[in-house]
């Protein structure tokens, strides 16, 4: 009996101190949830060219507008003349001896024109605010790519901390296959156990050697593919802080966040406002049948030696153009802004469905990690009665150390399952939030 408590006492105690440790990591980088989205978002590429979108609708407003200010042209030229014949149809009446001919060997002018567009139809009106809702749009499409960096960095904050708390689980089990494989010798060199048997047991430590160098190697790419994320170097070792882990709390009925969905979507908000810009599109398309109407002044200059000298040529006035091709070419143009408007019109459509089923699916995979959570609650103290019913049995020699250190792996296994299901029900009401459009607003995030 003697020699059975101490080996039992030898098998467990690397277990007992993973469970007294609170499954203590390496040392490394702690990082909260909230640092690591922030820098996520400082970092993120797709961030960044979506930002640089923007500032493209921006330019192209700022285009737009500027079609409301005056031309101004001005150009000049030096010219070399050879020697031209120069017939002057204006004759004098005063008679007397033919003028001496007229040589010609060079021209110089010079002219400045301004025009300022008065009408065209309200073309230049349409353009602009066609640009400003297209500007709007892309400003809700970084915010909708921003919300889903967001959601993307919590996923992977939470890959990173169950793929460190499967690293644990592994390395508790191989710490008690260890042991087990020390007990077994002790029994074989004593007579008591099948050689055989200690094999048996040596081939599953072997196997479970071979899954911690999957785990490991699972834990160092998702460790590199964070720290890319994050714009840190690759090899820094991140230690995901658990208090980031906070329960969400009560939620709201599955209407509440089908309405919330249609009223703050980005996505959804960005297709009305490329709508307008396309009715508007029609009207600038439109705009062509009418004619365009400027106000213009002007300045010519010239110079050619022994034939005309002009200056002080101030020319104003009021121009009308009108294209007359425009009557059988503007129906293309106008067809194509309808159709682009059909288009868009449809996507809302699709999008109003797609939104309803993104959050039917992120409500119901909610539902499904919080009974995740219950179950590995039931579990858990399901497996500590287990280990007190087998701890007593092995104290009592009706079961071997083999039982005993399995009740106790199953015991920390339920506590590392629940762990990794209340991060899972984290992803899931995160991801609900977004689906819903309120992520950024619901966590406070400028």
């Amino acid at each position: 009996m003697n020699l059975r408590m101490t080996i039992s006492a030898m098998a467990l105690a690397p277990l007992l101190l993973i469970s007294n440790a609170g499954f203590t990591q390496d040392n490394g980088r702690k990082i909260s949830m909230d640092e690591a989205i922030d820098l996520s978002i400082k970092n993120s590429k797709s961030l960044r060219a979506a930002h640089a979108r923007v500032d493209q609708a921006v330019a192209n407003t700022t285009i737009s507008k500027q079609s409301q200010l005056p031309d101004l042209s001005i150009s000049g030229s030096y010219l070399r003349v050879t020697q031209p014949n120069i017939d002057l149809q204006y004759k004098s009446n005063s008679g007397g001896t033919a003028a001496a001919p007229i040589s010609v060997n060079q021209a110089a002018y010079g002219i400045a024109n301004l025009s300022l567009p008065i009408y065209s139809g309200l073309k230049i009106q349409y353009g602009i605010r066609s640009s400003e809702f297209l500007e709007k749009a892309a400003v809700l499409d970084a915010d909708q790519d921003k919300e889903a960096v967001i959601l993307n960095t919590i996923d992977a904050f939470s890959n990173l901390y169950k793929a460190r708390a499967n690293l644990r689980v592994i390395q508790q089990n191989l710490a008690q296959s260890r042991s087990r494989d020390a007990d077994f010798a002790s029994l074989e060199k004593n007579g008591l156990l099948a050689r055989n048997d200690k094999l048996k047991a040596l081939l599953q430590t072997a196997n479970i050697e071979l899954s911690l160098a999957d785990v490991e190697n699972n834990l160092k790419v998702t460790m590199v593919n964070m720290n890319i994320m994050l714009g840190l170097p690759e090899e820094t070792v991140l230690m995901p802080d658990s208090s980031s882990l906070v329960d969400p709390g009560a939620i709201k009925s599955l209407p509440d966040y089908e309405q919330l969905a249609l009223q703050n979507r980005k996505d959804m908000q960005a297709i009305g406002y490329r709508k307008q810009a396309f009715q508007f599109g029609i009207k600038k398309a439109k705009a062509d049948y009418l004619p365009s109407l400027s106000l213009t002044t002007g300045y010519i200059a010239a110079d050619i030696p022994n034939f005309i000298t002009i200056t002080n040529a101030v020319t104003f006035g009021v121009g009308v153009s009108y294209n007359v091709s425009s009557l059988w070419k503007t129906n293309a143009h106008v067809s194509v802004a309808r159709a682009q408007l059909a288009e868009v019109q449809a996507n809302e459509e699709e999008m109003n469905e797609e939104i309803r089923r993104q959050v039917n699916q992120a409500y119901e995979a909610l539902l499904t990690a919080n009974k995740k959570i219950e179950v590995s609650q039931i579990s858990i103290d399901q497996g500590i009665e287990n280990y007190k019913i087998v701890k007593n049995k092995y104290d009592n020699s009706l079961l071997t150390v083999t039982d005993l250190l399995d009740a106790n792996a199953l015991m920390l296994q339920s506590q590392i399952g629940l762990e990794l299901a209340k991060a899972d029900a984290i992803v899931a009401y995160n991801t609900l939030l977004e689906r819903a459009g309120i992520l950024t607003t619901t966590r406070n995030i400028k």
